[in-house]
């Protein structure tokens, strides 16, 4: 199986423009996302997918691999689609890894690249078991709940399932429940499916892409990682994780 790293990277951000190209210990925050998924071993080839020339030459300059993409994408999996077909059909497997997420772990890219060997998975991605009342109640933190074959069955902002006999206090200690890992992975064929697709209900109404696939019924598979996503989107996030080093 052939497996390509395709990482958008987009310099506009509202709360941290520029975000890419911060420092991380004298490394733009893009290089140090591209060597880590370059050191994994798992990918055949690794890209940055940007829309800023800023970014461009950044890349260009550390010897990564790069290309421009529309600045009209809505999300990465866009962006994603649209340098999948510009490259040669050689790939089974895009994984979309997100560019501010220098930290990732090898073990996570590891548990979403086994879902397509070991799972008639359309797309794949990660869960990690809540173990926080705060984050359960908190709508940034998305959930997911999945069958016993390891499909997503839904996703949501809000605590699920609900558990009708009990006050939301206890939920965690009487059910498992599992926050989302915005890591993705896709068939190149189901990728250049999905980006033709129109905005869901589902999708609208919870602001979440991945209910539009449901919707339209692909099937999304779900690993369990022990391993934190550790994002940054805001300065303070990124002065957060440095001091903790």
């Amino acid at each position: 199986m052939k497996v390509i790293a395709i990482i958008p990277a987009r310099f506009a951000s509202t709360r941290f423009p520029g975000k890419p190209l911060v420092l991380i210990h004298d490394k733009p925050m893009i290089q140090h996302v591209y060597e880590k998924a370059l050191s994994s071993g798992f990918f055949k080839k690794v890209i940055v997918a940007t829309d800023d020339e800023r970014i461009k030459n950044v890349v260009s300059e550390f010897g990564g691999e790069v290309m421009m993409t529309n600045k009209n994408h809505q999300s990465g999996t866009d962006r994603c689609g649209e340098v999948i077909q510009k490259l040669p059909n050689e790939f089974d497997v895009v994984v979309n890894i997100q560019g501010d997420e220098p930290f990732i772990h090898f073990a996570q890219l590891e548990e979403l690249i086994g879902l397509f060997k070991t799972t008639p998975a359309q797309i794949g991605t990660l869960k990690k078991a809540l173990t926080n009342h705060d984050e359960l109640i908190n709508p940034n933190v998305v959930k997911v709940v999945t069958g016993v074959d390891q499909r997503a069955l839904y996703f949501s902002r809000h605590p699920i399932p609900f558990l009708r006999d009990s006050v939301q206090k206890e939920w965690i200690g009487k059910q498992a429940y599992y926050k989302h890992i915005g890591l993705y992975g896709y068939r190149v064929e189901t990728l250049q499916e999905i980006v033709r697709l129109s905005a869901s209900l589902l999708e609208k109404s919870e602001s979440l892409e991945q209910l539009r696939w449901l919707e339209y019924g692909y099937q999304i598979f779900v690993a369990e990682t022990n391993h934190e996503s550790i994002g940054i989107d805001t300065p303070e996030d990124l002065k957060k994780i440095i001091g903790k080093e």
